[in-house]
């Protein structure tokens, strides 16, 4: 058991995901294929399998540098080609913290300036009496 034990350790999260998977199934080999089949989408079983990888590595990085600076430096890459107030949008529906919220607002909130539409400059009408 304490080698089985090591060896899903050693997957991290998606080893984690796999014995939930696992255990929901209650053992049952193809209702974990098809859930990581499902996983993968049009890739199948091996995209499932890629998906859990790929949950692995974020996990590394999110355990590294925190929740909040992978979503700040996420956002802040994605305002390059995104507008800024469909993010801002998104960010008010995640299910994360009004505090969390509030802090990726005011990180990507200062490029809105950039993003403003220009308003018509008045125009002076004079009237003449003839």
């Amino acid at each position: 058991m304490d080698e089985l034990v090591k060896k899903i350790g050693a997957l991290g999260l998606p080893g984690i995901l796999f014995v939930v998977a696992t255990a929901a199934s209650g053992g049952s080999v193809a209702a974990v294929v098809t859930l990581l089949s499902s996983l993968g989408g049009p890739l199948g079983l091996l995209g499932g399998l890629g998906l859990l990888g790929l949950v692995g590595i974020l996990g590394e990085y999110i355990a590294e540098f925190g929740v909040e600076n992978v979503l700040k430096l996420i956002y802040q890459e994605r305002s390059k080609t995104e507008s800024v107030r469909f993010l801002l949008k998104e960010i008010k529906e995640l299910p994360i913290t009004d505090e969390l919220k509030l802090k990726l607002e005011n990180h990507i909130g200062h490029v809105v300036v950039t993003e403003s539409e220009e308003s018509p400059t008045p125009r002076t009408v004079e009237i003449v009496d003839e």
